[in-house]
């Protein structure tokens, strides 16, 4: 299984309304004989890519794989159908498929008399597909609330700028975070502000090959000449102010994974609707004393009502080999990833 999850976890399979999933084909003496991992929508699944490889080897074989083998036809055909026409013996999976569409697959495969064990490492298998989870489980997208600050809480000094607030450092991670998610999201003042293109890059400042849609929210027009309307990935225009209604028209297009970029005013609604499921905070070692706030009013008057969050991790990014004019270039800077606190009954 350990295996299979390595194989699900592969990097650059693009995130999109399947989940990421590997497997692994064992001979009937425990011998790895073929493996496989998905590599997006439209693509054959983990078990079918392994099957494949296998060929006759697959008979009487067991298959470990990090999810329940579906059993929906859709772009591909089910794979709890192909496990067993294939003459797979056994099954072991990790996470059970709770996807109203495509679960049932370990029933299909009882049915075909294969046998059937579920959740092994299960916990691993729930972390690698975590947005996925929770868009399946929750009807809606995973959101993850990005955001660069000074040590005093600041994301832009006094006369604007917040270039460069985060260390080049910081800023690759940030592309490697947006790269997991399927939708990057701002307001429609950060693209009349700062006029960001939004795409997500490699550490070289090339274009990776499979980009998120650009989503910025907001009822204000757009000029024609910002940059995130170019041809260099996807966009889109939710004409909203309402947080909800934004993740619903999404979740509607598919998507599971929100990585929000806004300015402070997005971020306050957001928080306010109680719509953040994770928050990565760049902080960087240095004090502004005035400028922008990172969040807008919460209208929080008392400690008693703070929003709170657990931490998860806590990483210190050191500097990296950049541009020697940058003011950033020997700055160290920590990466704070958190969940919203839960309250008792949760």
């Amino acid at each position: 299984m350990l295996r299979a999850l390595e194989l699900a976890r592969t990097p650059g399979v693009p995130l999109g309304p399947n989940p990421r999933v590997g497997c692994v084909i064992l001979g009937p003496d425990g011998r790895e004989v073929a493996e496989g991992f998905h590599r997006g929508a439209g693509t054959p699944h983990a078990e079918a890519a392994a099957l494949h490889e296998a060929g006759e080897l697959a008979r009487g074989a067991t298959a470990v794989v990090t999810l329940e083998p579906c059993n929906h036809t859709g772009r591909t055909p089910p794979c709890a159908s192909a496990l067993a026409a294939a003459g797979i013996a056994r099954v072991v999976f990790a996470q059970r498929d709770t996807n109203p569409v495509a679960t049932g697959g370990s029933g299909t495969l009882r049915s075909a008399g294969v046998d059937v064990a579920a959740g092994l490492r299960e916990p691993e298998a729930r972390e690698v597909n975590a947005a996925w989870t929770f868009a399946v489980e929750h009807g809606r997208p995973f959101v993850t609330w990005k955001f660069a600050t000074t040590l005093d809480g600041r994301s832009a000094a006094a006369d604007g700028t917040s270039r460069w607030v985060s260390s080049l450092a910081s800023r690759r991670d940030t592309h490697r975070l947006r790269g997991a998610c399927d939708v990057m999201l701002v307001g429609t003042n950060t693209v009349a502000v700062d006029d960001p293109e939004l795409t997500v890059r490699d550490d070289l400042g090339e274009p990776v090959p499979h980009q998120p849609l650009r989503v910025v929210m907001g009822e204000r027009d757009l000029p024609a000449d910002r940059r995130i309307l170019n041809d260099r990935a996807p966009s889109l225009h939710l004409r909203t102010r309402d947080p909800g209604t934004a993740l619903e028209e999404l979740f509607a297009r598919d998507r599971q994974h929100v990585f929000l970029e806004g300015g402070p005013t997005l971020a306050a609604a957001f928080l306010e609707a109680g719509l953040v499921d994770e928050v990565v905070a760049y902080v960087a070692p240095m004090v502004l004393g005035s400028g922008r706030s990172a969040v807008a009013d919460l209208g929080v008057g008392t400690i008693g009502d703070a929003r709170r969050f657990e931490v998860t991790d806590v990483t210190v990014l050191p500097h990296v080999p950049g541009d020697t004019e940058e003011p950033t270039v020997h700055q160290t800077d920590v990466r704070i990833t958190m969940r919203p606190q839960r309250t008792r009954g949760d």
